[in-house]
């Protein structure tokens, strides 16, 4: 990377780097190995608290909030470069940093969102990594990439609110540690504003009436490092009425600006994964020989890897601006370019990473390689946070708005 930032994040990203050579990356095969021996497979391998303390010594914790109470103090456009690093090893580098999702984006919520009392009790063990969470928007039964469709119903009862519905893919629900949910639900299923009908509850996990009913698989993977993807059902689960997180019809906006920092991080770690896949596309192409000479000198490998630093530096440059933009003008002013990075970024990394497992043949569909379970996860993104259309539609709509 030859962009010139400012010291301090100059700073951080050399010491990132160092971390991931001298710990992270020596740690894949090590966790694989502990995860094979657990009781669980959704515990956690000794080896990741290992280096959840390490990266905590060396100032590398919560480095994604932008709240100096709470996390490092870094600008969107500073936490790009670092936020991409980690995506190198998108399965150990953000948890050992404590900036995995869910957890950023809920602990975001918390920050901006939630009481003195919720962020004693929840936000403050978030933020020391000594407990994980789940954010409960997504349901099997409606199209979720409509918020307005949510089932699930939150009803004021005394003192308390009741909490009926089943949510699936919920990630992290299956970690052990994951001792809060954040759901969203109708307060007000019949009220005559679509967006002001939703609110958000805390739910503990261990609290009557809620059911992690089993781990969902994407793309055949359970994603352990990062608490599963679970389906999870409340049945008349009550909570204290001061578990409710902001005001009542307020969920969709506090989603909305939950979802805008989540989707940037995403893109930011997808830059991270496209880089992993064209070092091991390039270290593949040099290594190995058919057709009597080497990969690296086959015609269509070298457009594969040109096309694929092409793309790249591309994405790149828009997502620093699209930081850039929110430090500047805030979300809301940069709403077309989170939606454009959202759109772009897992497509063409979905298409880098296809290049990289067809060179490694075979290997590039097994486990002794990232590179499937880097394209699964890299596909699923072109769903989460939004589905790709949805994004489309309404920069259409924005962009369409000017010649009207």
């Amino acid at each position: 990377m030859d962009f010139a930032f400012d010291a301090r994040t100059e700073e951080l990203r050399e010491r990132l780097l160092a971390f991931m050579d001298g710990y992270v990356y020596p740690a894949e095969a090590v966790a694989e190995e502990q995860r094979a021996k657990l009781a669980s497979p959704w515990d956690t391998p000794p080896v990741v608290e290992e280096l959840k303390a390490e990266a905590r010594r060396q100032g590398l914790w919560n480095l994604f909030l932008p709240d100096r109470e709470h996390g490092a103090g870094l600008t969107n456009l500073q936490y790009a470069p670092l936020a991409e690093i980690t995506g190198r090893s998108p399965q150990l580098a953000p948890t050992a940093l404590n900036c995995a999702a869910p957890d950023t984006g809920n602990m975001e919520l918390l920050a901006q969102f939630g009481s003195a009392e919720q962020k004693e009790r929840w936000l403050e063990p978030l933020l020391a990594g000594e407990i994980r969470s789940a954010f409960a928007m997504t349901e099997p039964e409606v199209a979720s990439s409509d918020a307005t469709n949510v089932e699930t119903r939150i009803e004021r009862d005394g003192d308390a609110y009741v909490v009926t519905g089943r949510k699936w893919y919920i990630s992290g629900a299956m970690n052990p540690d994951c001792r809060i949910f954040i759901v969203m639900g109708k307060t007000d299923p019949d009220g005559p504003d679509q967006r002001r009908q939703q609110s958000m509850v805390l739910v503990p996990r261990d609290a009557p009436g809620v059911e992690v009913r089993r781990a969902m698989r994407v793309y055949g993977y359970e994603d352990h490092y990062h608490g599963g993807h679970a389906e999870v059902v409340f049945d008349r689960v009550r909570v204290p009425a001061d578990h409710l997180v902001g005001e009542e019809g307020g969920g969709f906006a506090i989603a909305q600006a939950r979802l805008g920092p989540g989707r940037i991080h995403h893109c930011m770690r997808l830059i991270g994964m496209a880089e992993r896949a064209i070092e091991l596309m390039c270290r593949r192409a040099v290594g190995r020989t058919a057709f009597g000479k080497p990969l690296a000198a086959q015609g269509v490998v070298q457009n594969w890897i040109a096309d694929a630093r092409v793309t790249v530096e591309q994405l790149r440059l828009l997502v620093l601006k699209t930081a850039w933009l929110m430090d500047t003008v805030g979300n809301r002013g940069a709403h077309t370019e989170i939606q454009a990075i959202k759109i772009a970024t897992p497509r063409a990394v979905v298409g880098i990473i296809d290049r990289a497992v067809q060179l490694h043949g075979a290997g590039g569909v097994g486990q002794d390689f990232p590179l499937a379970e880097l394209w699964a996860a890299a596909r699923t993104l072109q769903i989460a946070d939004g589905p790709d259309e949805v994004h489309q539609r309404s920069l259409a709509r924005r962009e369409l708005a000017r010649y009207r």
